[in-house]
């Protein structure tokens, strides 16, 4: 803790050869002495905490020191703060999310160290940070020979946490991160997310009194928009999606086995990872009407290196659900055809999931993706595929979203439906919703006809 209830005495001379000048202080009622051998040195020393007295500066109710001196004593270097950070949030965080605080570790740490001679190869000193030293599942193993040199070099040349207490240095690291390896503008949402885990990172060193505030606070940095609204050139119509649904359905075997996986996206709203979760026992199929699945996780694509299990991919909730929940989805009796028929030819897994790699396990996004990368190409015109209109199988669910909302489903329906909140959906889908207006204006006015009484006007 810290206080500013300090006292601080005149030195007095003691009976000791060694250091008989002591000078004695209080911090919120507890005494501190330090003792020197002349009087010149006693009085330099209570002069600085003086110094410290005037400056308005707190004092350290543990130490008795100014908070300053404390926080120059335990002097941590910002790679050892940044890999215990890193480590400090992999057992709660989400795969992908500790390879985000990974990666933007290493642009961050990248920008402070030093370069000239001696500096090993940006490519080795990022694979060395990435993959080691931000990477906690590996902290107890021995990385390769260059990569254990590169963090080596880092340990001995990375600065002090203390020293980003300062908003030129600080600056210097944004500009890196706004940056992508080629030197482009990273993507705005890149950037955001980089700054939040650097942010974070900070904000710790000052909970564990390393610095004394957040730099970040003190650089007036102006943060890029990031897209937020859908772009519509990226919607199909439902005739457009049924001919790239028939279009993967001719591509043999495998694209006989992906053509429900695509349609789940498409009639149901679902992100390619709960697709890829979907499992027998979720699906109520009727021989006619409506269905209904009942989607309780995700199995998002990531990388080995980042799970707990050394798996390529993590099960997990539902986005932005608590563990257990469940979302239940109505789905259309095109979609229920289309899910009996792919029940009847492939049957399930062995855990029960309607979906599988070629190889066995989760459908990978690079499998899927070439499929629909040949859908594209043989189901539009050459203008269309050169265009963002479904370019990537993602654009299916904004196209769903976006029929739901033209059809006249509500807002809370569509956004209980697709997982999303109302604020996400009225922010995304702006601008599908700004063309309904004429068709609102005509709902509200047929409404009030109906209940006119004849009145004429106020």
């Amino acid at each position: 803790m810290h206080s500013y209830d300090v006292r601080i005495w005149s030195i007095r001379k003691r009976p000791s050869k060694v250091a008989p000048f002591q000078l004695r202080w209080r911090v919120a009622g507890d005494e501190y002495q330090e003792k020197f051998p002349t009087k010149t040195l006693a009085d330099a020393r209570r002069a600085e905490l003086l110094t410290a007295t005037r400056k308005g500066e707190p004092f350290d109710t543990e130490t008795g020191l100014p908070v300053s001196e404390v926080r120059e004593r335990n002097r941590t270097s910002w790679y050892a703060h940044a890999r215990a950070h890193a480590a400090r949030k992999w057992p709660t965080a989400a795969a992908k999310h500790r390879a985000s605080i990974a990666e933007s570790l290493t642009v961050a740490t990248m920008a402070l160290c030093p370069a000239g001679k001696g500096r090993p190869a940006d490519d080795v000193l990022r694979r060395a940070l990435y993959q080691w030293a931000f990477n906690a599942g590996r902290h107890g193993q021995e990385p390769p020979e260059a990569e254990a040199k590169a963090l080596a070099w880092v340990e001995r040349n990375a600065p002090a946490v203390v020293d980003l207490d300062n908003a030129k240095r600080v600056r210097a690291v944004l500009e890196h991160l706004a940056k992508r390896q080629d030197g482009k503008p990273a993507a705005a949402n890149t950037f955001r997310r980089r700054r939040a885990v650097l942010s974070n990172c900070l904000r710790l060193a000052v909970e564990h009194e390393l610095l004394p505030g957040n730099p970040l606070h003190r650089v007036h940095w102006e943060t890029p928009k990031a897209v937020e609204e859908l772009d519509v050139r990226s919607v199909a119509t439902p005739s457009q999606a049924r001919a790239l649904l028939d279009a993967v359905r001719a591509q043999g075997p495998r694209g006989a086995h992906l053509v429900a996986f695509f349609a789940c996206i498409y009639y149901a709203a679902m992100r390619p990872e709960e697709v890829s979760m979907l499992s027998a026992d979720q699906c109520d199929l009727p021989t006619e009407g409506w269905g209904r699945l009942l989607l309780a996780g995700a199995r998002p694509q990531v990388g080995s290196a980042w799970t707990d299990d050394g798996k390529p991919y993590e099960e997990r909730q539902l986005k932005h659900r608590a563990r257990r929940a469940v979302r239940p989805v109505p789905i259309p009796p095109v979609l229920v055809a289309i899910l009996r028929a792919h029940l009847d030819a492939f049957g399930t897994t062995s855990e029960g999931r309607l979906f599988s790699a070629v190889r066995g396990g989760p459908v990978r996004s690079q499998e899927y993706g070439a499929v629909w990368k040949e859908a594209r190409r043989k189901a539009l015109t050459t203008a269309q595929v050169a265009s963002p209109l479904a370019a990537i199988p993602y654009d299916l669910r904004h196209a769903c979203v976006s029929f739901w909302l033209r059809s006249g489903v509500s807002l809370a329906e569509t956004a209980r439906r697709a997982g999303q909140s109302v604020a996400v959906l009225q922010r995304y889908y702006a601008k599908v919703l700004d063309g309904e207006e004429a068709k609102m204006n005509a709902l509200i006015e047929q409404g009030l006809a109906e209940h006119d009484d004849g009145a004429t006007g106020p």
